[in-house]
């Protein structure tokens, strides 16, 4: 059964109930590979993600970070080995890049590991995504990409919904007629499990140009 994790981000750590429920799920934690959003640092790189871990108990034999600093053929030999893998946060593009370049989307797509992304990282997992300067991206016109396709929605991640809703809304609406679009701020999940959705948080559903907030079930 395939689980993964969109989250948001957490300034301290994980809420203690997400973390038991992140201990049920990663039961194997032989080899975690952290995929970069800053594919040419190679210091720091991964550092709060692997906190929120550690703290929760979730520890690995073995730790990777697949940046530009690993040769491709190792950094997919590595996803194939990892029985937990972490898109972390950072730069969205970069890290899209980055996917595409070491042919590292397919890999992905295909494990049996527990995949988890944070912010960015939980951006690129989704179908698609909006590049949009709204949403803080230096572009001038806005772009649709595509993202691995671990599951059929957009995400939205670590935006501040609150303060600009009307904004999402609006820059969301054409992708919410082709698919459901998830998006939360801090402090948030979601979590896919064997076909079923659940929410840790304040996350909203942008749907048909319509938006909701969802249901706390974690």
């Amino acid at each position: 059964m395939k689980i993964h994790y969109y989250l948001g981000w957490f300034n301290d750590f994980f809420p203690e109930h997400l973390g038991k429920v992140l201990q049920g799920d990663i039961t194997d934690r032989k080899s975690l590979a952290m995929i970069s959003s800053n594919p040419f640092l190679n210091e720091d790189v991964g550092a709060a993600e692997r906190s929120w871990l550690d703290q929760a108990g979730i520890m690995f034999d073995d730790y990777h970070l697949i940046n530009y600093h690993v040769q491709k053929e190792d950094a997919q030999t590595i996803l194939q080995n990892a029985t937990a893998i972490f898109l972390l946060g950072g730069d969205t593009l970069k890290q899209n890049e980055f996917l595409i370049d070491y042919e590292l989307s397919d890999l992905i797509k295909k494990s049996r590991a527990v995949v988890l992304g944070a912010s960015a990282g939980a951006i690129n997992m989704s179908s698609r995504w909006l590049c949009s300067k709204n949403f803080g991206y230096p572009v001038e016109k806005s772009t649709l990409y595509e993202g691995i396709g671990l599951d059929n929605f957009s995400v939205l991640s670590h935006f501040d919904l609150e303060n600009n809703m009307e904004l999402v809304q609006d820059e969301l609406s054409a992708l919410s007629e082709e698919i459901n679009i998830y998006a939360s701020n801090k402090d948030c999940a979601v979590r896919v499990k064997g076909g079923n959705i659940d929410i840790l948080g304040n996350v909203y559903l942008i749907s048909h140009s319509k938006i909701q907030k969802l249901d706390e079930t974690l």
